[in-house]
Order: C-alpha cells, then structure tokens, then sequence
C-alpha cells in the first residue's frame, strides 16, 4: 500500500519561506559585471575608463575575473582589446574554458551597444566589493575577538590597519611579477627624470637632498645624537622647510614638548626674534610688527603638531593612518623613539625588546603608508666618555642594535664646540663656532657623507653652511650692525639673495646665549 505523504501545512511552508528569506547571499553586482566586461570588448574607451578602477579581485563571478585578467594584459602589453583578441588570450593562458567558452563571451558582448556609463557601473561593482571586504574583515575581527589568547591592543591594531586598506582602496595584494615590477619601476624613473629634481621629500639642506635625493617614501630614516646637540631643531627646520616651502604635508609626533613650545621655535626661526624674547614677550613696536606679518605663512603651513606624551607605537600608527587619510599626509616624524612605549603586553618588559618591537614597527608604519618616517633617538653616554673629538658611531645607538637594523638611514648630529672643541679635526682646522656635522653612517640606498652645517643657536635652527656666499661679505654687514642702533633684522639678505628661505637667514639681533635645541 502506497505511503501517504502528509501534506504541509500553510504554517511550514511560511517558516520555510522564512528560513530562506533569512539567509544571506555576499554583496554582488554579477549583471553590471557583465555589462562592463562586454562593453571593454567592444569599445576602447570602456577600456580606458575602468582599467584602473577595477582588478581580478572586485569580480564576484571567477568566470569574470579570468575575462577581466585577459583584457588587462592585452592592456598592459598595448595590445587591441576586443571579442577575438581576449578569445585568444585566453587560450594562450589554458583558460578559455573556464571563463564560459567563446558562446559565454559572445553573449556578453551583446549583452551591451556602447560603453556609456561604463565608470559608473564600475564603480558599483567595487562596492560591492568593498562590501564583501568589509563583512570578511569583520568576521575576522569577531572570531579573533572571541579567542581569549589575543592580545587586545594587537587586535585593535590590525582591525585598523585592515579597515585603513580598505578606505584607502588598497586591500593588500598577491605578490607581483617581475615584469609587472620592472614597468613600475621604469616609470617611476621616467618620473624622477621628467621631473628634473628630487625623486624624494627635499629637507631644504642642499647637501643633504643631493646625498639621499630628498627623503624617500617607505624609509625609516633615524636622526640619532647625545642631549642637546640639536635633533628636536633639525628636524623642525626640516619640517618648516617641507610645509611652508614647498606645502608639503607633515605630521610632527611631539612626545618631549607641548605643542605650544614647538610652534614657539617656529616663530622664533621664521622671524629672527629669539626664543628668549618670545618667552618674555617684551617685544618692541617694529619687533611686534615683524611678529605678525612673517608668521603668516606659518600659519596657512600643513603642518600637524601632535604632543600625546607616553605614546604608544600602535596609538602612533592609528594616528598617523587617519592624518594620512584626512590630510594626506607625506612625512611623518617622531620625537623621540626612547619616550614611545610598544604598549599591548610589552608593558614592563626588556626595554631592549620594546626598544626592537617600536623600530620595527615604525619601518613597517613607513612602508605601509609609503611615506618616509624620520625618528629621532638618543644615544648612549659611550659617547661622553669616549676621548678625542667624541664624534658618534653605530655603536653608541642606545638600547637596542634592532635600531640600525630597521633603519635605511642612520645619521648623528655632532658639534665639536659643545664638547669645547675650537677647531675641526681635518686639514683646513676651521673654526666650529656655530657650526654642526649631519654624518650619514648608514645608506641603504646609497653613499655615506659628513655634511657640515649652520647652526644658530638662540634662534633655534640649521641652515646650509654657505647659506650667505662670501663669508667677508657676510661679516662686514655683521660688523656694520653692531654699530648701527637703527639696524634692523629686514636689512640682512632676503630669502632671495640666500637660500631661497627665510629659515636660512640669520638675525645679528638679540645675540643671547646659546640655547641648545
């Protein structure tokens, strides 16, 4: 006897329906990839719109990014794109089944007329991708979160970095090939060479930028010397230099200073009054005037001060990728690397450690958002009693030899006369009054030098050491100025006639001692 099937009853089949409603299908746009795909087949300019918008990766369908893979080396070798040319392509890769056969791709091409509207349905397709991204990362983030051995700080460190790609439109790629790294890499020096200067960030230093070519995106350059030799003064002339100068955007980590006192050093440099009366501000009228009208362009600078003392390198690198992604930040510098802390669980650990995990990952900060991290250290007191002219080496590097291994450049800061050394210790026995060597002890990419410079003490500031040419010149108006009460800061050489910038000037006013920065 035939077994009877009960019948469903109206309430399972409406759970039925429920279930099914509930279930989640991943963002997709497969009919508008199809569109797009077969508007690249059959119009040049479809082509040309979404080459660099799309990859493989944003197609849902595995069929679409086999086509669209095709149609991108056709591209690449500056090759016809069209109906047979992807066919054959296709072949010569052993793929052509697997992307539907020649019947899948003529039905989309006639799926589309023209490539009108092609960037806009694009466009929807990368969102759809973005979509899938996002609900990946965030199903990482909450199994990751459920498993008790994570370290929390590590875990918010890499949600950010992940979700930091994704705004960014740079979900991390599979590796590159050779000849898709040697065309990269031919017009970047087609670039350099068009461009006819820097290939990197200038630092203002003539030298300097002739040395290293301007400071190059993905390296970590350390700027090591003993207290008071004038590292927090470096490098704020080298930021003055990049944001008024040449409007470039900077992000100064300030973990020794307020904010407040470094922007103080600014105006110091940038109107030739001394610190010493900025701090007082007992200011004449003309001094009041100069105060005003020279900071403005100070004033429009990008440049973005950040005093958070104690700062952790993962709080440093969450900063840094929102600066980057707001302001589109191009060099970012730290001061100094003993004072950060690794935060998460190194707490309290080796400092030898910490000192390795922060330089570590400021090499990896700089490569990730591809711009050149400068970091300031401190040096051992090896330097202090070491006899003769105490000048710094890689040894002395404080608490950890992962510093000079992380770095592509390591550089120092001397100046003999802080030590109460008169004269250069080479043939010429120049005078060191005034004068500092930025020694490059290690180049990655590049040679070693020791490159001397101005230093002005009580303005706070490095300038190129022939700044004003003819050095009599340049002492006889100096002369003429002690004698002068009517001399003022307006009647030295301008900018001009100089460097180029009015960091590179110098006031004979306000001679006060010497502050070391």
């Amino acid at each position: 006897m035939e077994k009877v099937q009960p019948k469903t009853s109206y309430k399972t089949r409406a759970s039925q329906v429920i279930a099914l409603e509930k279930g989640k299908l991943p963002p997709q746009a497969t009919d508008l990839e199809e569109v797009v795909l077969g508007a690249m087949m059959i119009d040049k300019k479809g082509v040309d719109d979404v080459i660099d918008i799309l990859h493989a990766e944003v197609f849902y369908n595995e069929k679409h990014q086999f086509i669209f893979d095709a149609i991108h080396t056709l591209f690449e070798n500056s090759e016809p794109v069209d109906l047979l040319t992807v066919s054959s392509q296709l072949k010569k890769e052993g793929k052509l089944e697997a992307a539907g056969g020649e019947f899948f791709l003529v039905q989309l091409t006639q799926k589309v007329a023209s490539s009108a509207h092609i960037e806009f349905h694009a466009r929807i397709i990368l969102q759809k991708y973005i979509q899938r991204s996002l609900i990946k990362i965030s199903n990482e983030i909450i199994e990751e979160s459920y498993d008790e051995t994570t370290d929390v700080f590590d875990l918010l460190d890499t949600a950010e970095a992940k979700l930091y790609e994704i705004t960014q439109g740079n979900i991390k790629k599979s590796s590159e090939t050779a000849q898709q790294l040697v065309i990269q890499a031919k017009k970047k020096i087609e670039e350099i060479a068009n461009r006819e200067g820097l290939s990197g960030i200038p630092s203002g230093f003539e030298k300097v930028d002739k040395l290293t070519s301007g400071w190059q995106p993905s390296d970590l350059i350390i700027i090591a010397a003993r207290p008071g030799m004038g590292k927090t003064a470096l490098t704020l002339s080298m930021a003055r230099n990049m944001a008024v100068e040449h409007n470039i955007p900077v992000a100064f980590f300030s973990l020794e200073m307020s904010s407040v006192q470094l922007i103080t050093r600014l105006i110091s440099s940038e109107t030739h009054l001394s610190s010493e009366k900025l701090r007082t501000g007992n200011l004449e009228k003309h001094e009041w005037e100069q105060l005003n009208v020279k900071v403005k362009g100070l004033e429009k600078a990008p440049l973005f001060i950040d005093d958070t003392p104690s700062l952790s390198i993962f709080d440093l690198r969450a900063k840094a990728r929102r600066l980057s992604s707001q302001h589109g930040i191009k060099l970012i510098i730290v001061d100094y690397l003993q004072l950060m802390t690794a935060g998460g669980n190194q707490k309290g650990g080796n400092r030898e450690q910490e000192i390795s995990t922060i330089s570590r990952n400021l090499k990896a900060l700089a490569k990730e958002l591809n711009v050149p991290v400068i970091a300031l250290s401190q040096l051992s007191r090896a330097v202090e009693t070491r006899g003769g002219s105490k000048r710094p080496l890689l040894s002395d590097l404080r608490e950890s030899g992962a510093i000079e291994q992380d770095a592509d450049i390591v550089s120092f800061i001397y100046r003999p006369e802080y030590y109460k050394i008169d004269e250069w210790d080479d043939e010429e026995r120049s005078p060191t009054e005034g004068q500092a060597e930025f020694i490059v002890a290690k180049h990655r990419n590049g040679g070693l030098d020791e490159i001397r410079l101005k230093f002005v003490g009580h303005l706070g500031r490095f300038e190129n050491l022939d700044t004003f040419g003819d050095t009599g010149e340049f002492e006889s108006r100096m002369n003429a100025a002690a004698n002068d009460d009517t001399f003022k800061t307006d009647d030295l050489p301008s900018p001009g006639e100089a460097f180029g910038s009015s960091m590179n000037d110098i006031s004979p006013e306000n001679n006060d001692d010497e502050v070391p920065f």
